[in-house]
């Protein structure tokens, strides 16, 4: 029987949790290696704003589903009175399956993102907006401190005005010893890397330039990636990555491409 490779986890810990217990039901083992961890803006007096008016959007768009539990974490009892006139947008299932989680789903509100999975980012939501009936009203869009500003350029050239606010930033772990450690052993044997960000590639390969490793980087570059995102994907390939294998967005998209590759 071959080696069936372990699957190291590169999200924030709270977040790969769900993922570890799935992989633990296909008898796939897994390690947790966060590359980045998500702070909420704590004293975010916009953001409570935007809450209090919300009745003033006719959208509210999240970046990511790290946005929606941002948001949520702030006002609890929103999701229980989320204004049914104020439509949401999001790019992939994984905020969809937030909403979800927070207890928002199409029978409360409408929600759009893109019909196509395959391809789930800003231009695909834009296409699926009604930017006719949001033109001369208000878009809130709820995002992370750094991150593309298509969306907001896109609603503005159509007379939607356009609030930005930042929830939460990413942040990069100290790379430490025990981290090192880690790392070295990881480029020692061949593992299933799962990464949701294009920012941690460039942090994982930052990390492996500083190891005391001949051949660190290269043969980081020979781990094979499972990513949920074109963009992401394009990214490894211009990093040098040798073995990229795209998934559709969500969990299961992306378990179903793990367990193809075996």
């Amino acid at each position: 029987m071959s080696h069936v490779p372990t699957v190291i986890i590169t999200r924030p810990q709270h977040q790969a949790q769900n993922l570890v217990q799935k992989l633990a039901q296909l008898e796939r083992s897994s390690l947790v290696y966060p590359l980045f961890e998500i702070e909420a803006i704590s004293d975010n007096p916009e953001l409570d704003l935007a809450v209090k008016n919300l009745t003033a959007f006719a959208l509210a768009v999240f970046v990511s589903p790290n946005a929606i539990d941002a948001l949520f974490m702030r006002a609890p009892t929103l999701a229980a009175s989320w204004p049914i006139e104020v439509a949401i947008g999001v790019v992939g299932a994984a905020s969809r399956q937030a909403l979800l989680n927070h207890g928002i789903d199409e029978s409360k509100v409408s929600v759009f993102s893109p019909s196509n999975v395959e391809r789930t980012d800003s231009e695909t939501l834009l296409v699926e907006l009604d930017l006719h009936a949001l033109r001369g009203r208000k878009a809130l869009i709820v995002r992370a401190d750094s991150g593309r500003d298509f969306l907001a350029d896109a609603l503005r050239e159509v007379d939607v005005e356009v609030q930005s606010v930042t929830a939460y930033k990413r942040v990069t772990p100290t790379f430490d010893e025990n981290r090192r450690a880690q790392l070295i052993d990881f480029l020692q044997g061949q593992y299933d890397w799962v990464i949701t960000s294009s920012a941690a590639l460039k942090t994982l390969l930052d990390w492996c330039s500083q190891l005391n490793l001949e051949n660190a980087v290269a043969k980081m570059q020979q781990q094979h990636l499972f990513v949920p995102h074109f963009r992401i994907a394009e990214v490894a390939t211009e990093l040098g990555f040798k073995h990229v294998s795209l998934s559709a967005s969500g969990d299961e998209k992306l378990l179903l491409a793990l367990q193809s590759h075996l």
